[in-house]
C-alpha cells in the first residue's frame, strides 16, 4: 500500500485542503510573516488534525493566554472548523504567544498532478529548483 500526501501522476485532479502555518512578530516594527510549514491534506479531518497536532505539541511551551487559546480551539472550536471545511470554506486559527502571532490557515483546493510523479517521489525537475535568496539592507 503506497501512501502519499502528494498528487499522483495519474492525470486526475484531486480535491483537498492546503494548510499553512505562519508566524509574525507583533512587537515594535512591522515584520513580514514567515511561512513555517505547509501541508497538503485530502480530507477535512486530516487538515484540522494537522493543526491539532501542532497545537498539542507546542502547548506546553506557550504562555498561559496562548495555551488557553489553543485548548479552546482544540475542545470547543475545532468541530466548527471541520464543519466549515466540509462546506468548502477556508478557516484560520491564530494564537499569540509573547511577541509572536502564529496563524494556521486551511483552504479548500484542487490539487493538480505533477508530471512523472510516482507516489511520494518527486520528479527529477524538482531537484533543479534553487531557492531564491534575498539580501537584507
Amino acid at each position: 500500500m503506497a501512501s502519499s500526501n502528494a498528487a499522483t501522476g495519474t492525470g486526475k485532479t484531486r480535491r483537498g485542503y492546503w494548510c499553512e502555518c505562519w508566524t509574525t512578530a507583533t512587537g515594535g516594527e512591522t515584520e513580514r510573516p514567515v511561512l513555517l510549514a505547509s501541508f497538503d491534506a485530502y480530507s477535512a479531518a486530516q487538515a484540522d488534525r494537522w493543526v491539532a497536532v501542532a497545537l498539542r505539541t507546542i502547548s506546553p511551551a506557550l504562555d498561559a493566554d496562548a495555551s488557553d487559546e489553543a485548548w479552546t480551539w482544540l475542545y470547543e472550536d475545532r468541530l466548527e472548523t471541520r464543519r466549515s471545511l466540509l462546506r468548502g470554506e477556508p478557516c484560520t486559527m491564530t494564537i499569540t504567544h509573547a511577541n509572536t502571532r502564529i496563524t494556521w490557515t486551511i483552504r479548500p483546493v484542487v490539487f493538480l498532478p505533477l508530471a512523472h510523479r510516482k507516489d511520494i517521489e518527486l520528479p527529477a525537475c524538482a531537484h533543479d529548483f534553487k531557492p531564491r535568496t534575498t539580501v537584507q539592507n
